[in-house]
């Protein structure tokens, strides 16, 4: 077999911003020279459906990168490199199974649809401040819905958000490999893990315990199932994950359905439509770029990786892969499920809130729906780097507001 470093592969520009606004104006032409395979500045970029999903489950054979990304950012022994290289989705084996088993009860498919009337409560309030405004940002409207929920989960109050959000943002930009952010990432660290230690602070001294997260992670603690820094490790997680991805997916949402009307008065109407409208766009954009190291030499489809190698998951290109999906750029709601996309990744690391996501996707989008009547393009938009997690970074719109109900 060759070895990947022989091939002449196409590149991807994937870290530029002329990709991010416009990624099938590269992958199509890369497609004519290799069907699912492409270099880019640090590794491999796997973009086919079928690799994307068959190399992901090979666990045993690769690990999540983040400690190379602390080195190549040159932050060994840094707060932020211990972060990363410590945190939940870096572990694998034992520490992981350990680690995800103190959260994962609160992201169960019951726990989710248990979730459902605290996702609508929040999404009624925002829309009763932001609605009667007849325009905004989506982007910056959709930023404090799941971070919202996310704290209802954890039995906090959601209202310091909005200055912890600049560290939150700073951090999934890391996976962009921007150098220059290295200041900011460490700065940005710093508030995050105040904010963390000062919520488990308040409610061991408090000693009242809300049915939240925070206290069941408490009890795992006391319990001698994680230490005091994992315990913070993990409510930083939850919050990145809580404020970044849904809201990206939420925003490509809206950004599609301004050319939809039609289907846009069907999510108003529906709620299992949505739910429909939600798996199209997790297939038709999804948004999350996964790092692997090999562990060892890797045989697929014909090459051989060797150990060392990185190779980057777009699971963004995969659901638009035409030999898997037909008419793949088109947004079709309706069209067969038959083959499910993989915008939550697979394997050890599939993504620990995919059922509370999806719920609050269709409930945010039935109600958002409801009140932003015949939504359009208000300004311009602005993209989000590829890598880490793709979406728009700016969305004006207008709309006709209609009255809450």
């Amino acid at each position: 077999m060759p070895l990947v470093s022989s091939m002449d592969l196409p590149a991807l520009p994937v870290e530029e911003a002329a990709f991010a606004a416009d990624p099938m104006r590269y992958v199509d032409a890369a497609r004519l020279k290799h069907p699912w395979l492409a270099k880019f500045h640090a590794g491999y970029v796997v973009h086919g459906y079928q690799a994307v999903k068959e190399l992901l489950y090979m666990d045993d054979r690769m690990r999540v990168n983040f400690d190379g990304i602390v080195e190549y950012f040159g932050a060994q022994g840094t707060d932020w490199g211990r972060f990363m290289e410590n945190m939940l989705p870096t572990q694998s084996g034992a520490k992981h199974k350990r680690l995800r088993a103190s959260v994962a009860e609160a992201f169960t498919p019951r726990r989710a649809n248990q979730t459902r009337p605290l996702m609508r409560q929040i999404i009624c309030r925002l829309l009763d401040e932001w609605a009667p405004r007849g325009q905004f940002d989506f982007a910056e409207f959709a930023s404090y819905f799941p971070v919202a929920v996310m704290c209802g989960l954890l039995g906090v109050s959601s209202e310091p958000i909005g200055g912890i959000r600049d560290a939150l943002e700073t951090q999934v930009a890391a996976m962009s490999l921007n150098k220059d952010l290295l200041p900011r990432l460490i700065a940005g660290y710093d508030v995050l893990w105040d904010f963390a230690d000062s919520l488990v602070t308040q409610r061991e001294k408090s000693g009242m315990a809300v049915d939240g997260l925070i206290d069941a992670l408490i009890g795992c603690k006391n319990a001698g199932n994680i230490a005091e820094t994992e315990l913070r490790f993990m409510l930083m997680v939850l919050l990145l994950a809580g404020y970044d991805t849904s809201k990206n997916v939420l925003t490509l949402t809206m950004h599609t359905m301004l050319e939809h009307p039609d289907m846009w008065q069907h999510c108003a109407e529906d709620l299992a439509y949505c739910a429909k409208a939600v798996e199209e766009i997790l297939r038709h954009s999804a948004i999350t770029t996964p790092y692997r190291l090999l562990t060892e030499d890797v045989d697929y489809q014909g090459i051989t990786f060797p150990k060392g190698t990185i190779l980057c998951f777009a699971t963004p290109l995969a659901g638009r892969d035409p030999s898997v999906f037909p008419d793949a750029m088109e947004f079709q709601p309706d069209r067969a499920q038959s083959t499910r996309h993989v915008a939550f990744g697979r394997g050890m690391h599939i993504c620990l809130g995919q059922f509370l996501a999806k719920a609050q996707l269709e409930e945010g989008l039935h109600l958002i729906a409801q009140r932003l009547k015949s939504p359009r393009l208000a300004g311009q938009v602005t993209w989000r780097p590829f890598l880490g997690a793709w979406g728009l970074r700016t969305l004006p719109i207008a709309f006709d507001a209609a009255r809450g109900i």
